[in-house]
């Protein structure tokens, strides 16, 4: 398992480890964004490095990307004792994680998210990878990075979006593994919140999942509740006007799937009730077409943790227990997006 620091100073903290390090040349992996509101905070204090940045957006997490990435690892002569940073959200740590791993076989990095969601989800766990065919992480790896390195400092430069976005995985590790965070975490002005505690009991809970299964074996599965369906909601809109973030996919993704929780394994229909309005509190409606229903279900049979043409799903027993491997139908997820649309809700 990686090392992960939590830090309230990240540009002494990472001058501190780095010098603790043996490299033959450093390299920082940023996009757009991070480059300009995130790098400006650690730079100062880095040793020489190399910079790569990419135009930022899930648009970009693709194989032309990474052809890029390789190139400019290639012509700087990059080797495997060298050392890359992958500064930003979960886009930069994917693809860079991706990138550095599989560069001659392998070198090390190190990945300090930039973002609510990739500090609370992607900086846990050795997963990698990027879109593929318009799938969602569809070409991927497991490795650990040498550390991460996260500090709520880079909170301040994301907008209201992103932070949103985030938040939706934070209610995620309340519903799948512990009923009284989930019901402390606040829909009314949840904007003010102790990030730093939040953040903390969150990677505590996925790092106590994926401890038990590294490799998604069997419980390690339950992380993916509400992803099954808002994975394919999020590729269904990934390239039109419409698109979304992946916090914002994966709320229709969990009301949905709290719904099919209710169906198939009595979820308490109180339960559903809390999670619907919890979620809508923080997140709306978004209105999906009737006519892409059948689109999204589709997408649902490229879901990973499928076997064969049986859609496997991570469903909740009740809010705090999650359970995994549960088949569902394309019918039944149709029934699923229809009640996400026939919800009540107010304006967020």
């Amino acid at each position: 398992m990686e090392s992960i620091i939590f830090s309230e100073k990240i540009a002494e903290r990472l001058t501190g480890f780095l010098s603790k390090q043996s490299y033959s040349k450093l390299g920082i992996i940023t996009d757009s964004n991070s480059f300009n509101y995130c790098y400006p905070m650690v730079a100062d204090k880095l040793p020489d490095h190399l910079t790569f940045t990419f135009q930022a957006g899930e648009a970009h997490k693709n194989l032309e990307t990474c052809t890029k990435i390789w190139t400019w690892m290639t012509e700087n002569d990059f080797d495997r004792k060298s050392l890359i940073i992958n500064l930003g959200g979960g886009v930069t740590g994917d693809m860079g994680g991706f990138c550095a791993s599989t560069f001659k076989r392998g070198m090390r990095f190190i990945n300090i998210p930039t973002t609510l969601l990739s500090q609370v989800d992607a900086s846990v766990g050795g997963k990698l990878g990027i879109d593929f065919m318009g799938f969602k992480n569809h070409l991927g790896v497991f490795a650990e990075p040498l550390a991460v390195v996260i500090s709520e400092e880079f909170l301040q430069t994301l907008p209201l979006r992103e932070l949103r976005s985030g938040y939706a995985e934070v209610l995620k590790h309340g519903l799948i593994k512990s009923e009284n965070y989930f019901h402390c975490l606040k829909t009314d002005n949840w904007k003010v919140q102790p990030w730093k505690d939040i953040i903390e009991k969150s990677v505590s809970i996925k790092k106590e999942v994926v401890e038990k299964d590294p490799k998604e074996e069997g419980l390690r599965k339950i992380l993916n509740f509400g992803h099954t369906i808002g994975h394919a909601v999020e590729s269904h809109y990934l390239d039109t006007p419409e698109h979304l973030l992946h916090g914002e996919a994966i709320a229709i993704g969990m009301v949905a799937e709290a719904y099919l929780s209710h169906l198939k394994l009595r979820l308490p229909k109180n339960d559903l009730d809390t999670v619907c309005d919890k979620i809508i509190a923080v997140f709306g409606k978004v209105s999906i077409n009737p006519e892409a229903f059948q689109s999204i279900s589709d997408l649902c049979l490229q879901d990973k943790k499928n076997e064969g043409k049986t859609i496997n799903c991570s469903l909740l027993r009740r809010i705090g227990e999650c359970e995994y491997n549960i088949p569902i139908t394309r019918e039944e997820i149709i029934s699923a997006l229809a009640f996400y649309n026939e919800l009540k809700h107010e304006p967020a």
